[in-house]
Parts: C-alpha cells; sequence; structure tokens
C-alpha cells in the first residue's frame, strides 16, 4: 500500500484531478502524494492552490466533479 509504483499510480491519478478541475474551472489546484506516517499507506491530495480556487470548489464541487470525469471513484 506504499510501495512506489502505488505512490506511482496516485501521483498519475492526482494530476488528472488537479488537470481536469483546473481546465473546467480555470483556477489554480494542486496535488501532492506522501505516505501518511501514521498508517504507512500512499496518500494523494488534490486541493485548490488560491481562495478563487477554495470559493470555485466550495460552489461548484468541481473536485468532486474532476474525480468523477477522471474515471475515479468517490465514497459516499
Amino acid at each position: 500500500m506504499k510501495s512506489m509504483e502505488m505512490q506511482q499510480a496516485l501521483n498519475d491519478a492526482g494530476r488528472e484531478v488537479e488537470f481536469i478541475a483546473g481546465e473546467t474551472s480555470g483556477e489554480t489546484y494542486g496535488h501532492r502524494t506522501h505516505v501518511d506516517g501514521m498508517r504507512w499507506i500512499a496518500v494523494c491530495n488534490v486541493y485548490p492552490e488560491t481562495p478563487e480556487a477554495r470559493k470555485d470548489n466550495f460552489e461548484n464541487n468541481t473536485l468532486l466533479k474532476a474525480l468523477g470525469n477522471a474515471g475515479l471513484h468517490t465514497h459516499k
């Protein structure tokens, strides 16, 4: 769950979600992949980088929509 292959797969997925969110909204999103120190698993976070992107995500659920458009599953 923390192998380099898993980190690369998560990094690729994060990059795709970041790209889709940025393209659809015109705002700046970022991502980072790391190994969680408490659970020792690889994690990728995609996040709004600017106040304008935070507002866009809040109002339009941009990241959630980008996850769906990337073909990634979301938890309910």
